[in-house]
């Protein structure tokens, strides 16, 4: 990235990348802050959830970056606290850029964040275009292009709202789909919205994220009249969503495969889910070992119930203690969630080295409706027709 693209230090970038749960937004985020770093610049990161204990605020850390965490709502619900914690990272190292990742199964982002942001925040924030991520295999299902498991008609509805009020549409996890695939998807989006710019990319290669980054580096976010959302509809879809976090020690005689038990449990829970009648939307663990570097972490991904689970950050080495934080939202009731999630732990016994397991946190609920600090349809500059 060329000096002419750094931030002037009269106002900070604000990025917000979004996209529904699984789509591979902290994983996007993380390279694009590294990018950012490697570059010269002071990136803040801000991750968003309903619950807390979150494994992106943990994952984002272990990488190094100065990272805040606003739980309990979303940032249209806790516009307040997005300021708040813009300010703590600015008080604290001054960013040049912010990112921020908001809640997977959150839209209307526009009308009740960036929109208020540039009309109150206007001289402190400069407003990059919106990029909303997308699952390539999951889109495919949801417009029709091929058949497996999928939700149900309110949840796709915010699937869909997200895809709407995109500057920048991202197919994400491009290296999963081969060209022919990605073009039909890429069409079938532009017919869908015609409005939004598509890009395919994946975060994990690195492929195709120099032409996203620099549009959302160095353009300026579109002014338009936002779209209309339907909050009845909105609340319902996020209401059949299943929310769970979770942690819990663990601790053996003799040491063990940390890497190899993120494993066994997401198969464990990938099985009970699906037996369970639960589409997941996302399964996300970290495993922390006690002893050893802070930043030593483990991390495993499930964002199908026919997905593979992948492990994106690996120990390598054995451990004897150490902490692991579930995050998993799916469509399922959050009280058959939370059973199956503690039966899996209950069955994570280890005879060789007498592993044991204490949960010290578990929360478990459904999202309740969002209700936006702000909502600014139509902002000052945008045209009138």
């Amino acid at each position: 990235m060329t000096a002419a693209a750094k931030t002037s230090a009269a106002r900070a970038r604000y990025l917000m990348i979004g996209g529904f749960l699984g789509a591979g937004k902290t994983t996007a985020v993380a390279r694009l802050a590294q990018r950012l770093t490697d570059a010269g610049q002071r990136v803040g990161l801000i991750t968003n959830d309903q619950g807390r204990e979150l494994v992106d605020t943990q994952m984002l850390r272990a990488h190094g970056f100065a990272t805040e965490e606003i739980p309990g709502g979303c940032f249209c619900c806790r516009f307040n606290s997005l300021v708040e914690a813009a300010q703590k990272l600015t008080d604290a190292s001054r960013p040049d850029v912010f990112i921020a990742e908001p809640v997977g199964s959150c839209t209307d982002l526009v009308a009740t964040v960036t929109y208020p942001l540039r009309r109150i925040y206007g001289e402190q924030f400069s407003i990059a275009p919106l990029s909303v991520l997308v699952d390539p295999v999951r889109a495919r299902r949801v417009f029709g292009l091929e058949r497996g498991g999928n939700f149900s008609e309110k949840v796709i509805y915010i699937f869909k709202k997200q895809l709407e009020e995109a500057d920048v549409i991202v197919i994400s996890k491009s290296d999963t789909l081969t060209a022919a695939q990605i073009a039909e998807l890429r069409a079938a989006l532009a017919k869908e919205f015609p409005r939004s710019e598509i890009l395919a990319a994946s975060p994990r290669t690195g492929a195709g994220l120099d032409e996203w980054f620099a549009k959302i580096c160095t353009g300026e976010q579109t002014l338009r009249r936002a779209m209309e959302v339907d909050y009845d509809i909105y609340a319902d879809g996020e209401a059949l969503l299943g929310w769970l976090n979770c942690t819990v020690q663990l601790s053996a005689a003799a040491a063990f495969d940390a890497d190899a038990l993120l494993e066994r449990l997401a198969r464990d829970l990938q099985s009970r889910l699906a037996r369970a009648g639960g589409e997941i939307a996302h399964l996300k663990m970290t495993l922390s070992p006690d002893e050893g570097f802070g930043g030593d972490v483990a991390v495993i991904n499930l964002v199908r119930n026919d997905f593979v689970p992948e492990l994106s950050l690996k120990l390598e080495s054995e451990i004897t203690k150490g902490q692991l934080i579930i995050n998993c939202r799916a469509e399922l009731a959050p009280d058959a969630l939370a059973a199956n999630v503690q039966a899996a732990i209950a069955a994570l016994t280890l005879p060789e080295s007498g592993l044991e397991t204490v949960v010290s946190h578990l929360e478990h609920f459904r999202p309740g409706r969002p209700t936006p600090t702000h909502r600014d349809l139509n902002p000052a500059g945008a045209p009138t027709a």
